[in-house]
């Protein structure tokens, strides 16, 4: 990358053009612009989750801060880790999370990798690759994020709890409660040194009011009117680049599977709505800026917001498509792991 200079990696006029906009649109704002030794605090919203994503990143580049990280590459005799991060606080929220263009072309990946991470997430295709916390020598994966939510383990407990069952069952039962919420972080293990890798995501959250039309801004609780999923999920930790489109994409899928566990028992519907995704720190690597630079604010100047874009039904038969692939691929891998 060549040597650091923070004047390389200033918002272009051509870009402060772009967020003056959205910010006269209220798509994003700056709840702490930061400074003094304290984090931003950032926001960002849209109707589609590539709408909101796509707000997010602009936010995070005119308006994060350069901080440096435990991943860094260490610049042989200076002491110093190099290059330092943009990173923030983000709130983001997906106003109609199933709604389209849901995909955006910009993340760092194919078509095929979102639907072997939908599954990853979902379906639990990967959980036989977690390591025996019992064996030293297996270098296989700490944790999935469905065997956390699925099967999450209590020292003295021989029984796992699934955690996403018993949301659907209490949400179903008591839909405005408070207390329903799914989470990873096993403080036992997971501030542990020797723990490499602890879980990014920490928690979902679910609350259910019902909407009468025609009757904003209230929300009602009464037996009339629809009932809307609202998810706030967090991260202590996102890359907000190369990963979050994707953590977006599935954990949006995985809101709608509750919704429709949630219908199923209470032999109503549950419609899916806003999805609140808050990151304690959303962050760019330095390493990446020029990758950054190129594809996603290049795509910015030169490509239409439709044609930054996929619809699902326009992703679907692709995906479709990769499912025996990842199938053989899953097996491969697990075979190495025997």
């Amino acid at each position: 990358m060549g040597e650091f200079q923070i004047e390389d990696y200033k918002p272009s006029k051509e870009f402060i053009e772009i967020y003056n906009k959205l910010k006269l649109e209220d798509k994003i704002g700056v709840i702490d612009k930061g400074g003094e030794g304290n984090i931003p605090v950032l926001s960002a919203n849209g109707k589609s989750l590539a709408e909101a994503w796509e707000n997010s990143l602009i936010c995070l580049w005119m308006n994060g801060c350069f901080i440096h990280t435990e991943y860094d590459k260490k610049e042989d005799g200076s002491g110093e880790y190099f290059p330092p991060s943009k990173d923030c606080t983000m709130v983001m929220v997906v106003q109609e999370p199933l709604s389209e263009p849901y995909i955006h072309r910009s993340f760092p990946g194919g078509l095929e990798d979102l639907e072997e991470y939908r599954q990853e997430v979902l379906d639990g295709i990967k959980d036989p690759w977690i390591r025996d916390p019992n064996n030293p020598d297996d270098k296989r994966w700490e944790y999935t994020y469905h065997e956390r939510y699925t099967k999450y383990k209590v020292p003295g407990l021989e029984e796992t709890i699934n955690q996403f069952d018993k949301m659907a069952e209490r949400l179903a039962k008591s839909p405005i409660s408070r207390r329903v919420q799914m989470v990873t972080w096993q403080p036992w293990m997971d501030m542990e040194p020797e723990v490499l890798d602890p879980p990014c995501w920490q928690s979902y959250w679910g609350r259910i009011p019902r909407h009468k039309k025609g009757m904003d801004p209230f929300l009602y609780t009464d037996k009339e009117g629809q009932l809307y999923l609202n998810i706030n999920m967090r991260f202590r930790s996102r890359d907000a680049y190369d990963a979050a489109y994707m953590n977006d994409f599935a954990f949006i899928l995985l809101g709608k599977k509750l919704a429709e566990r949630i219908s199923e028992i209470r032999g109503e519907e549950v419609k899916l709505g806003r999805f609140l995704d808050m990151s304690d720190s959303y962050h760019i690597y330095g390493r990446r800026f020029d990758d950054f630079k190129e594809r996603f604010i290049g795509a910015l100047f030169n490509r239409t917001f439709e044609d930054r874009t996929w619809t699902m039904e326009f992703a679907q038969e692709l995906f479709d498509e990769a499912k025996p692939k990842i199938v053989a691929k899953v097996k491969r891998q697990d075979e190495k792991y025997r």
